[in-house]
C-alpha cells in the first residue's frame, strides 16, 4: 500500500480544500433523467434517477463531491414532495425510482419524517424505491416508510472499501461491522439493500484498489447485500485533487473496472454494476475505448462476461 499521509483526512481538513458550491433552489431537484437497469429476474427496467435538492450530508466524506449541489439548511417541510411531483411529470414512466438525496433520506436533519407520507403517495404505482442510508439512520422510520409503500423499499449503504486502514480516512464514521449490522436489519425487515464499492480510493496503488475493491464484494455479499455497485473514483472535489498532488492517489484505469466487474459477475452471488458515468476520463487509448465500453454496458445489462477487447494499449 501506498504511504499513508501524517495529517488527519478529517472533516475540517475536507472542507478546507473544496470550491463554491452551485446556486440550488430548495423546491427544484438539481437532476432527473431516465435509464435501464438489469432486475433481479433478468428483465431490463426502466429507472427513473431523481437529485433531490437537500441540505449536505453531515459526514464530510474525503471522496465524495455531492455536496457542491448541496443547500446549506434543511429544506423546508413540503419542499421533496415538491421535487419529486416536478421531476416525475419530466420522466418517462418506469417501474424503478431512485431518490438520491446528496446524503442519507432518513436522516432527520435531511428530509423531514413529516414529508414521507407524501413521498409515499407520489410514489405509487413504482414497483421498487430506492434510497440512500447511512447505517446510523436506518431504525423506526425505516421500517414506517417501507410500511407506506406499495412497493419494495431498497436502502443503498456505502461501504466504500473494506480496507482496515483506508476505510478510517474516508472520514465514514462507519465500521465493517456497523455496515454489516446494517445490512441485517434490513433483510430481518424484507428490505432490499444495495452498495456502492469504490475502486481505487486514496493510498492504494491501481493493483491494490483492484484487489481491496474485490475484497469489498466478497465482504458485501456475504453480509447479505442484493446489488453492488462499483464506482471508480474521480478527482474534482478539492481533496482528492490536493491527494493526488501529494503522491496519494490517482484515477483507475477502465481495464481495472473491468477486471473488478468481471470479478463480481463470476461470484454469482447477486448483481453487480458498474458505474460508466463519464468513463472516457478513465481510458488513454481513442482505439479500445468505445469496445471496452460497449463491453462493459453488455456486463452491466446482461450479468455474462463477454471475450476481452484486444488493444496494444495498456488501458
Amino acid at each position: 500500500m501506498s504511504k499513508l499521509p501524517g495529517f488527519r483526512t478529517d472533516g475540517g481538513w475536507i472542507r478546507s480544500l473544496r470550491g463554491e458550491k452551485h446556486p440550488s433552489d430548495p423546491f427544484l431537484p438539481y437532476g432527473w433523467f431516465n435509464e435501464r437497469e438489469r432486475g433481479r429476474d433478468g428483465t431490463r427496467e426502466e429507472v427513473s434517477v431523481i437529485l433531490l435538492t437537500n441540505r449536505e450530508c453531515p459526514y464530510s466524506c474525503l471522496m465524495c463531491d455531492l455536496w457542491k449541489h448541496t443547500t446549506d439548511e434543511r429544506v423546508p417541510p413540503g419542499a421533496i414532495p415538491v421535487q419529486i411531483e416536478y421531476a416525475l411529470e419530466r420522466l418517462s414512466p418506469a417501474s424503478t425510482v431512485k431518490l438520491y438525496n446528496s446524503g442519507s433520506y432518513f436522516d432527520p436533519g435531511a428530509i423531514p419524517a413529516g414529508d414521507d407520507p407524501r413521498v409515499a403517495s407520489l410514489l405509487a404505482g413504482f414497483k421498487n424505491i430506492l434510497v440512500e442510508s447511512h447505517p446510523s439512520f436506518l431504525g423506526d422510520r425505516t421500517l414506517e416508510f417501507a410500511g407506506m409503500l406499495e412497493g419494495q423499499l431498497q436502502v443503498a449503504i456505502g461501504l466504500e472499501t473494506v480496507h482496515p486502514e483506508v476505510l478510517p480516512r474516508l472520514n465514514k464514521y462507519m465500521s465493517p461491522e456497523d455496515f454489516r449490522s446494517g445490512v441485517e436489519f434490513l433483510r430481518s425487515n424484507g428490505i432490499q439493500s444495495r452498495t456502492f464499492i469504490l475502486l481505487r480510493p486514496p493510498f492504494l496503488s491501481e493493483e491494490e484498489g483492484v484487489e481491496w475493491a474485490c475484497r469489498s464484494l466478497d465482504f458485501a455479499f456475504d453480509c447479505g447485500v442484493d446489488v453492488c455497485s462499483v464506482i471508480p473514483v474521480r478527482k474534482g472535489n478539492g481533496a482528492l485533487d490536493h491527494l493526488e498532488g501529494e503522491g496519494y492517489f490517482s484515477e483507475p484505469s477502465i481495464s481495472s473496472l473491468e477486471r473488478v466487474l468481471e470479478y463480481g459477475i463470476s461470484l454469482g452471488k447477486g448483481l453487480v454494476f458498474a458505474d460508466l458515468w463519464d468513463l472516457e476520463r478513465f481510458s488513454g487509448c481513442v482505439n479500445c475505448f468505445v469496445n471496452r465500453k460497449e463491453r462493459l454496458e453488455r456486463m452491466n445489462g446482461d450479468q455474462q462476461i463477454p471475450a476481452p477487447v484486444h488493444c496494444a494499449c495498456s488501458a
